[in-house]
């Protein structure tokens, strides 16, 4: 397994996708040999030096200690990693939907994570081991961070990051539902993850196929009528955001704290828990008539 570059910024950059691809070298995804880094540095666009939040310490040491935590399985690292590095990195949304601090984050500063957590085992169709080049500098719900970080930022309850472990610790669900719109609809985060909680939906044709019925039924119901979700107060944000040089390290035994925003209402989620609930009655899973 590689170990990280020899040359490990000190700050967070913007890396393009344009710059990315020299650096994806078939040593690299087959988790051989890493990239030294120096080559690297010279074709990033740097970060405002005078913001504390794209010091590199706190996510190089966040990946090792996951590295470390799980080391013997790897797929948990996700509901415990996603939390922490949503409290550490403290983003806007315009901030975290550029590709380019995600490509610097996997290619600079932890790409020795990414073969950790992502290289393939090998198969009897696929015998090389390998990891995904999108998992470097892929979509949003597929790169190794940007997935985490953003099912951080869609499945907290206001400050409150409890259902995103519960998110996390089921693949087909952040897999599937973070490539829906209206997954932006706060109560309907939530609602799905009391329907995984529940047990009422736990496969992942039954999440895929409940995930159908949601987009089709609300092409004819606006999920904001059924369930009312309050305006969030901005300030709030810009303030935790304010705050990421005075912070602590996030603690690595219980959840951090997010932002201090109001959490869903309750008759909400209820609402669209029971709703879902029904459509997944005749949502169409794969399989199920058969098994029935």
């Amino acid at each position: 397994m590689i170990t990280a570059p020899n040359h490990v910024p000190e700050r967070l950059a913007l890396l393009a996708t344009s710059a990315v691809d020299p650096f994806l070298t078939q040593e690299l995804l087959t988790g051989e040999q890493v990239h030294g880094g120096i080559d690297l540095a010279k074709v990033v666009e740097p970060l405002p030096e005078d913001d504390a939040r794209w010091l590199v310490e706190p996510v190089r040491s966040l990946v090792e200690d996951a590295m470390y935590e799980f080391r013997e399985d790897r797929t948990r690292a996700d509901a415990w990693l996603a939390t922490r590095l949503h409290a550490t990195l403290r983003l806007t949304r315009r901030e975290a939907a550029d590709k380019r601090l995600w490509n610097h984050i996997a290619l600079a500063v932890a790409p020795d994570y990414v073969a950790w957590r992502h290289l393939s085992e090998p198969t009897a169709n696929k015998p090389e081991r390998r990891i995904a080049a999108e998992r470097f500098r892929g979509p949003a719900d597929r790169q190794c961070f940007s997935r985490l970080w953003w099912a951080a930022e869609l499945f907290r309850n206001g400050r409150d990051y409890e259902p995103v472990e519960a998110a996390c610790g089921n693949q087909d669900l952040i897999h599937t539902v973070l490539r829906m719109e209206l997954i932006d609809h706060r109560p309907t985060a939530q609602a799905l993850v009391r329907l995984l909680k529940s047990g009422k939906v736990t496969t992942g044709r039954e999440i895929f196929g409940l995930s159908v019925a949601i987009n089709a039924a609300g092409a004819t119901l606006v999920y904001d009528v059924l369930a009312p979700d309050g305006p969030r107060d901005p300030a709030r944000l810009r303030d935790w955001i304010a705050e990421a040089g005075s912070a602590p390290p996030v603690d690595r035994r219980r959840l951090p704290d997010g932002p201090d925003e109001d959490p869903v209402r309750e008759e909400s989620v209820v609402a669209l828990t029971d709703y879902f609930a029904e459509l997944f009655e005749t949502a169409p899973v794969r399989g199920r008539k058969s098994e029935d």
